[in-house]
């Protein structure tokens, strides 16, 4: 029998609790331990250029942010890591993201707090759309880096010193929510310690943020798949008072409005784009309501191509031939040609109105910036 002493046993009782401290909650992908060197990367940056360690060689700090586009978490710090970059650029910090997901493994009704998903395109547009000034890298194709550093949720920064050893895991602030002071700035007191040659007092704080979406998770799709065409399609009728009921829209919900027909080819053409939508924000406060403009007798139509469509939101057809009193029970600014599209606040606001087909990002990024939606907690 080993016999072991004391110390040796408190050593060992020590060491367990630093590596369970550093599983990931799966335990499938445990974070870097304090004092390890940082993992090698080579991975595309939404500028074109590839990045690896080699290319901070100058700095004497650096900091590794996971991050990503649709997290609500990660887009209520994505201004202080602009701020962080700007403020820590000229001494010597140097600041990167990694978007760590598989887009492939995200499900639309993730995308409720965004109006973009995690692929490589999209990362590329939101970096134009934020002005980000760091790199902003793609490691959602293999996750081979984010398997090495072990993130626990977006965001989750790591800083290593100048030997490139990290010293410090975890949060940026204790404040998730934007315009609120915080009471403890964990990575810029990090940064700081690290830039007077002392190692940061604190070396790991907890998380907060979306989980990481691994690759194992791309079933959850398909699961999503099969679950929307589960449900109900239904359609009814629907008159002039109606009608002038949903522009008022007394509810607290933010109500997309699209008027449509089978015979429209713009109008079947771009309704996927509207399903698509549903689907992402309709878990808030939120609705999509259809209205067929096809011929009363056509109704049967007009339900097959919703069920079709797998359109399971609220859907009218309109319960009279003439079509200019749609019109002007819809919109009297409205000049007729469909589709026709409305997204209405509370109260009836109309805060978007357009004839023609729409920009599907464009209206996204409407709904999703809306005071009655928004991208944060």
């Amino acid at each position: 029998m080993i016999k072991l002493s004391y110390l040796s046993i408190v050593f060992l009782l020590f060491a367990g609790v630093v590596i369970c401290a550093f599983k990931s909650p799966t335990g499938d992908h445990p974070t870097l331990a304090v004092g390890a060197a940082a993992p090698a990367f080579n991975l595309p940056g939404v500028d074109g250029k590839a990045y690896t360690l080699n290319s901070f060689k100058n700095a004497s700090v650096l900091v590794v942010i996971f991050t990503c586009n649709h997290c609500p978490t990660a887009q209520a710090y994505e201004d202080r890591i602009i701020q962080l970059t700007k403020d820590y650029s000229t001494k010597g910090v140097a600041v990167v993201a990694i978007m760590p997901n598989d887009p492939n493994a995200i499900s639309l009704d993730e995308l409720g707090y965004t109006d973009m998903s995690d692929s490589f395109a999209e990362m590329k547009k939101r970096a134009a759309d934020k002005h980000y000034n760091f790199p902003y890298l793609y490691d959602g194709a293999t996750q081979a880096v984010t398997r090495a550093y072990g993130p626990i949720a977006t965001p989750h920064v790591f800083i290593f010193n100048k030997a490139r050893k990290l010293c410090f895991s975890g949060r940026i602030d204790d404040v998730e929510k934007p315009g609120k002071t915080p009471n403890t700035q964990d990575t810029r007191n990090a940064i700081n310690q690290l830039l007077n040659n002392k190692m940061p007092d604190v070396s790991t704080t907890k998380v907060f943020g979306c989980s990481i979406k691994w690759a194992e998770k791309e079933n959850w799709q398909q699961r999503a798949k099969d679950e929307w065409a589960k449900e109900p399609v239904k359609i009814d009728t629907i008159g002039v008072a109606g009608i002038k009921g949903l522009i008022s829209n007394k509810t607290d919900k933010l109500r997309l409005i699209n008027v449509w027909a089978t015979w429209c080819g713009p109008c079947t053409t771009e309704f996927p784009e509207f399903i698509t939508i549903n689907r992402m924000y309709r878990k808030r406060d939120f609705e999509l309501i259809t209205i067929s403009a096809d011929d009363p007798a056509k109704m049967n139509k007009a339900l097959k191509f919703l069920q079709q469509s797998q359109a399971s939101a609220t859907n009218f057809i309109f319960n009279k031939d003439d079509k200019y009193k749609l019109i002007e029970a819809i919109d009297p600014k409205w000049q007729g040609a469909l589709p026709y599209t409305m997204l209405v606040e509370p109260n009836g606001k109309i805060v978007y109105a357009k004839e023609g087909i729409i920009d599907p990002a464009a209206l996204k990024k409407l709904i999703v910036d809306n005071q009655y939606i928004g991208r944060y907690y």
